[in-house]
């Protein structure tokens, strides 16, 4: 048996672009699943820094894409999920978000949520974990004993990176800032670089590197990488020129959602391999101060919003 449905619930909305003022706490209708869509009740949705500029053209919008709940209704035409089971997901950035209670999500965004994971570890997952293997694998086509440099190894992205490389064979070397150093090595990687006292561009070549942090550790990347080499970026557009000058092939890329790649990340998970990173919780209510605490830090983890109990 499933609770009964409310019918309102509380969500957060952004009413102007770009900062934690355009937020209010507000009472709206619960939505009703259309034609292929599920109802779930929202347990934990996670935050990603800059989200707050995504949305201007269809203002007021719910924040938030990353959720893991429970099933409470079925759209039209859904099959493949029961009402009770525990789901996560991210979802799509041109529709409303999930810091509300109640979310309806098209049912191609769900996986069934990681058993050994609790909603909170769950929610901080799909985001970058899916940027992690999208990055090295769609996109850097990473192959087993390649030699792999990530940038921002200690960060959201390239914590995933990190261990999801490792686990598929490659010898990883990472950067990050000195006090990350520790973290970084427990992650898996073969080698840390602390990027403020250690030039990168002195090691032997690599065939790929993954970046996540941009700026001049992207720029420096060029020269890094072997002829033929991969240059991918989850924070802005390689430089072209460089690239094509010296064979390297550089692409930029924005994550998609891929319910196939989720199951796999959950089956690292419940597997022992993944290890999640939270850096903190906030209750729905207090999202403004959630926001402000993300653009604010150098943190590593996600921060959640706790929305139902556990």
């Amino acid at each position: 048996m499933t609770e009964p449905i409310p019918e309102t619930m509380k969500a957060v909305r952004l009413h102007e672009p770009g900062g934690v003022d355009g937020l209010s706490y507000d009472e709206l209708p619960t939505p009703a699943p259309r034609a292929g869509d599920v109802l779930v009740r929202v347990h934990a949705a996670a935050l990603t820094r800059d989200e707050l500029s995504w949305p201007t053209d269809r203002l007021p919008a719910i924040p938030s894409y990353e959720l893991s709940g429970t099933v409470v209704r079925l759209g039209d035409g859904v099959t493949g999920f029961e009402l009770g089971q525990a789901v996560y997901a991210m979802t799509s950035f041109d529709r409303d978000g999930v810091a509300s209670e109640y979310a309806a999500v098209p049912h191609n965004e769900l996986s069934p949520k990681p058993q050994s994971l609790n909603h909170v570890e769950a929610a901080a997952m799909p985001l970058p974990g899916l940027s992690a293997m999208q990055g090295l694998f769609d996109h850097g086509r990473l192959v087993r004993n390649e030699r792999v440099l990530i940038h921002g190894g200690a960060g959201g992205v390239g914590a995933y990176a990190v261990q999801l490389a490792r686990l598929h064979g490659a010898y990883v070397v990472a950067t990050t800032s000195a006090g990350r150093v520790g973290l970084v090595q427990q992650l898996g990687a073969d080698e840390v670089v602390d990027h403020t006292s250690v030039d990168f561009t002195t090691m032997d070549p690599f065939d790929l590197v993954f970046d996540t942090a941009g700026g001049e550790r992207l720029r420096r990347s060029v020269g890094v990488l072997q002829r033929g080499g991969r240059l991918v970026s989850v924070a802005e557009d390689p430089p072209a020129d460089e690239c094509e000058n010296r064979g390297i092939e550089g692409t930029w890329f924005l994550v998609e959602s891929n319910v196939s790649q989720l199951a796999q990340l959950a089956g690292f998970a419940d597997g022992g391999g993944l290890r999640v990173l939270v850096e903190r919780t906030y209750p729905l209510s207090e999202t403004r101060s959630a926001f402000e605490h993300v653009m604010s830090r150098g943190g590593t983890g996600k921060v959640v919003l706790t929305v139902a109990e556990e």
